[in-house]
């Protein structure tokens, strides 16, 4: 019975003097913790509430330590929603360990030892519960993230970029401001999102990450505008007027050397990088054009890993993407039908025709075999594939293809 009143007694001291506890402890933050003095008043109130809070629940605790479960609830449901997203952490424990240190100095002063293993039990529990509130708050952030996240990366697949679009990739925190091109290959079967994000980073460059069943998608961006991407474009290359005055060459990694090194992240089977674009609000382009490479790279036996899309022009154009299609007929087509020697379309045309035969080609335009040559020479400096080579000649033959198939009726008639 003497334990039980001694604990009663020492139950009502600590009621009793509970007020000027909480008086101590704002004192002691005022005068120890810089980040509390710098507070607007609003917020320095509701940390006052939460020592005050800690203080009341040690008592409740005290008369009886099963109800630990209930310390989160008991201290932290007296702050405001907004204070747990300006508090860190880190500030939290010092608000404990401030009002630990005013509590155990006044029951050192009381001289009652009984109490001095409870409170550092009770600060123990306070600080896991502190850690679990804060872990549960980053777990909620993480998945509204990927939530976000997700939906960014489909509005770029499907194209469906709207205003509020800019507004959703600055919440993810997205670091590159220049060129983007999309990656897309096959989920592994345990995906690795933190390593791909730290080999992008060590790329100098950021990565937004979308699961779509058995399909990993990755959006790729960068904020150097001076390295030029490495993969063929589907626009026209830039005159030599319009190149930078300033042609040192550029340390940064290119999208295929930064997609080489993410490619160890895919699973099984082909990736495709698609185009580069300006920047993420069109990157719906490049994700079009690695998308339509993906479904089509399994026809292409040596296809590296990564494939840049365009690299899949033909099988692209086959398989139904207007993409390629137009690609090949701006890039190849055209060039060679409006150039002011019209020998050069009709000689590649027999120059396929013949089976890449350089005597049955002249034969054919009656003319010598050099001047065949002379003419596939210069259609290779013309376009930047070459006639010569079975995969340049597959993509060329597929250009001239599509080309006359889009031209209309009576220039067919006419030619």
């Amino acid at each position: 019975m003497a334990a039980a009143r001694s604990k009663q007694e020492t139950l009502a001291w600590l009621r009793q003097i509970a007020g000027e506890l909480a008086t101590a402890t704002l004192k002691r933050l005022e005068e120890t913790l810089p980040w509390y003095r710098d507070m607007p008043p609003g917020r320095r109130s509701s940390v006052g509430l939460v020592a005050q809070a800690g203080i009341r629940s040690f008592i409740s605790w005290y008369e009886d330590p099963a109800s630990t479960p209930w310390i989160a609830a008991d201290v932290f449901g007296a702050a405001p929603r907004e204070l747990l997203r300006s508090v860190s952490l880190q500030q939290t424990l010092q608000l404990i360990r401030a009002t630990v240190e005013v509590v155990e100095e006044r029951i050192s002063s009381a001289k009652d030892q009984t109490l001095l293993q409870p409170i550092l039990l009770y600060s123990r529990e306070i600080a896991f519960a502190a850690a679990d509130v804060y872990a549960r708050a980053a777990e909620q952030r993480g998945l509204w993230d990927a939530r976000l996240e997700a939906l960014v990366v489909d509005s770029i697949l499907t194209g469906e970029a709207d205003d509020a679009l800019p507004s959703r990739i600055a919440a993810l925190g997205w670091h590159g401001h220049g060129e983007v091109a999309v990656l897309v290959g096959t989920t592994p079967r345990l995906l690795d999102v933190d390593q791909l994000r730290r080999t992008a980073r060590h790329l100098a460059s950021d990565v937004l990450i979308g699961v779509q069943g058995a399909r990993l998608v990755l959006v790729i961006g960068r904020s150097d505008e001076a390295a030029g991407p490495l993969v063929r474009s589907e626009e026209p290359p830039p005159r030599p007027d319009d190149a930078p005055a300033d042609d040192a060459p550029s340390t940064q990694a290119s999208f295929l050397d930064i997609a080489e090194s993410l490619e160890a992240g895919f699973g099984p089977g082909p990736v495709v990088l698609g185009p580069t674009v300006a920047d993420l609000v069109t990157a719906s382009r490049s994700a079009r054009a690695a998308l339509a490479g993906f479904a089509a790279a399994r026809a292409v036996r040596s296809a590296p890993r990564p494939v840049a899309a365009d690299d899949l022009l033909p099988e692209r154009a086959l398989a139904g993407d207007p993409l390629a299609r137009a690609t090949l007929v701006s890039r190849i087509h055209a060039p060679l039908r409006d150039h002011h020697s019209p020998e050069l379309l009709v000689t590649l045309w027999a120059y396929l025709d013949n089976g890449r035969s350089l005597e049955g080609t002249a034969r054919e335009l009656f003319v010598h075999p050099n001047t065949v040559r002379y003419r596939l020479k210069r259609i290779t400096e013309l376009l930047g594939w070459d006639p010569t080579s079975p995969r340049d000649a597959f993509v060329l033959h597929a250009a001239l293809i599509v080309g006359a198939i889009s031209e209309p009726a009576q220039i067919r008639r006419r030619r």
